[in-house]
């Protein structure tokens, strides 16, 4: 089987989210997917099938290290990506259609960048304020330091908490253990006149109860878009900023066309391989 690894949302080479891509997978069992990706150890390794629906261009399951997901953003970017590149054509011009756990996701390509068509929620709504008090004891802040919250859950199960500004989101140091699991977006603005609107950053746990920093989320951004957007806290289109405090260079961006917003930015293929087995 052939494989390639996808920088996504990166300005530049090395500087985004990488994903491992494993084409014609329908050999690998999905206890074989899962301990590829652990061995992997990227945050999440999707595989190539062929469609189940007569609508979709291809199909795809994505694993983390720990479980499989039914949708994820920079993984569902950068399968697209690796489809295309390896000769797949879509049944309608200019739109490919990934079938995946979570249904149909709609892609439109623009050069380099690719985006999604952000899909709906599956948990939305307020935080209760347990959750919040544990959120801001995991990020080592006060409660007042949360300005907003919700639910903003597209798949991975996130919630997103409102800081003040970017720099309060960049300073930031986050426990590295916590004994449940958390999946938290935080999310801060820029001063106007930036290029980015605003600093997010996705803190969440890994199979052993330790806490990640996601370099780049792109189900984060859609989620955090979408409860942006609705609050009128900002308007399309915009630039997310995300990475930082890896050294990585993220770079998100949002759009909406006929009501649906969009969420894209640059991919591109850095390794290409072959499997040994």
């Amino acid at each position: 089987m052939d494989f390639s690894l996808v920088d996504v949302f990166g300005v530049e080479d090395f500087s985004g989210n990488p994903v491992a891509v494993v084409h014609g997978a329908t050999s690998l069992s999905p206890d074989q997917m899962q301990r590829i990706t652990r061995w992997l150890n990227l945050s999440e390794t999707t595989f190539l099938l062929p469609p189940t629906d007569p609508q979709a261009d291809y199909r795809v399951r994505i694993f983390t290290l720990d479980r499989e997901m039914p949708f994820a953003g920079h993984p569902t970017l950068g399968t697209a990506h690796a489809w295309l590149e390896a000769g797949g054509a879509p049944r309608n011009a200019g739109v490919v259609i990934q079938e995946c756990g979570a249904g149909l996701v709609p892609l439109r390509r623009d050069g380099e960048r690719l985006a999604f068509a952000a899909p709906p929620l599956i948990r939305s709504g307020p935080v209760d304020e347990d959750k919040l008090a544990e959120i801001a004891g995991v990020l080592g802040i006060a409660r007042d330091r949360i300005l907003d919250a919700a639910w903003a859950d597209n798949g991975p199960g996130w919630a997103a908490v409102l800081l003040g500004s970017a720099e309060e989101v960049l300073a930031l140091e986050p426990a590295r253990y916590h004994p449940s699991r958390m999946e938290i977006g935080v999310v801060g603005p820029y001063p106007a006149g930036r290029d980015a609107a605003y600093e997010i950053r996705a803190i969440f746990s890994d199979p052993f109860g330790g806490l990640i920093e996601d370099p780049v989320t792109g189900s984060l951004n859609a989620s955090v878009a979408q409860w942006m957007l609705e609050t009128g806290r900002v308007t399309a289109p915009y630039q997310a900023s995300q990475g930082t405090r890896l050294g990585r260079t993220g770079s998100v961006s949002i759009t909406e066309a006929d009501d649906q917003v969009w969420i894209g930015g640059r991919t591109r293929t850095l390794f290409r391989g072959r499997s040994a087995f």
